[in-house]
């Protein structure tokens, strides 16, 4: 077949990764997949190894590589509070050094190249819901800042490459995402309260529970990201994805208890420095200019999630 692509995505081996990649290999295409493996897992791609248009490069995207490819998905960066604070400096360039390095490759070999942008952008927002016009409130300089930053930084850089070097961009700012292969210790609150209910422990809840978070399932997720790239260069972004329905932490917690039937309790603590009250993607432009909406109902979702969980805590 003399019409497959060769794609490249980063952070191939992560949560979001492995299913991007994961897709675009049954859709034929040939898929290079590249991680460092900072927070992404062999065995999140271990199913794809035998697989001929399936390709892993263990690569840490601050240095420079160089690939023939037509198309680029950057999702290379840790995404979870937990794994980007613990060493902020490497988020950083991660974050600006990687989007240089895929920008300069997508100029090089003339290749379409997606950004996964991030609602963090936004940073504690004034404005409910957030549209793309909304250009954020955010702390330069607080614990969170080396993500938020880094990825502001990040979509700079793809309009300055598209204006300056014409190169065919896409940026998706990607809401509150879960599904199977999230990390067990990545900090978020769907992964934190499922391993606490499996394992019979407390489950802690920050500040009293009424912020709110709007939950996206991974493969409604997958769908809106590969429908960007795949869509009309007149459109090139940024485009919210994420699932505007919204869900208190609190009323997350009493869902995940009666999903598991667990004997855990919530307990509740200080809500951290920064962290937002309110998270809730407009997805108008979304909807009008990829014709793309999420479908799976939290519960669905999170039962697939718990019997992963389940999988791999029993495995441990």
């Amino acid at each position: 077949m003399h019409n497959q692509k060769r794609i490249l995505v980063t952070g191939g081996a992560g949560f979001l990764g492995s299913h991007l990649c994961e897709r675009l290999v049954e859709n034929g295409n040939n898929v290079l997949c590249l991680d460092n493996f900072f927070t992404g897992t062999k065995r999140n791609i271990s199913h794809l190894f035998g697989k001929p248009n399936f390709e892993l490069i263990r690569h840490d995207l601050v240095q420079p590589v160089l690939i023939e490819t037509d198309a680029i998905y950057n999702l290379a960066c840790p995404a979870s509070p937990i794994h980007y604070q613990y060493n902020p400096v490497k988020t950083v360039k991660t974050s600006v050094m990687g989007a240089i390095h895929m920008l300069g490759l997508a100029k090089r070999v003339k290749a379409k190249i997606l950004q996964a942008s991030t609602s963090e952008i936004y940073g504690n927002p004034t404005v409910h819901p957030q549209s793309e016009t909304y250009q954020g409130n955010v702390n330069t300089i607080g614990p969170r800042s080396c993500y938020d930053e880094g990825k502001r930084c990040a979509e700079t850089l793809f309009f300055d490459y598209h204006r300056q070097n014409q190169v065919n961009i896409r940026v998706v700012r990607i809401f509150n995402t879960y599904g199977p292969r999230m990390h067990p210790n990545d900090g978020r609150v769907v992964s934190n309260f499922i391993v606490q209910a499996l394992t019979n422990k407390d489950i802690t809840v920050f500040g009293d529970g009424s912020q709110t978070r709007s939950f996206c399932y991974v493969n409604d997720m997958i769908e809106g990201i590969v429908r960007m790239m795949e869509g009309s260069d007149a459109f090139i972004g940024p485009v919210n994805l994420g699932n505007p329905e919204e869900v208190s932490v609190l009323e997350l917690a009493e869902k995940i208890i009666d999903l598991t039937g667990t004997q855990s309790k919530i307990v509740f603590q200080p809500l951290p420095q920064d962290d937002p009250v309110q998270r809730q993607p407009d997805i108008q432009l979304a909807k009008e200019k990829l014709n793309w909406k999420p479908f799976i109902q939290l519960e669905s979702g999170l039962k697939n999630t718990i019997d992963y969980f389940d999988q791999i805590l029993t495995q441990c």
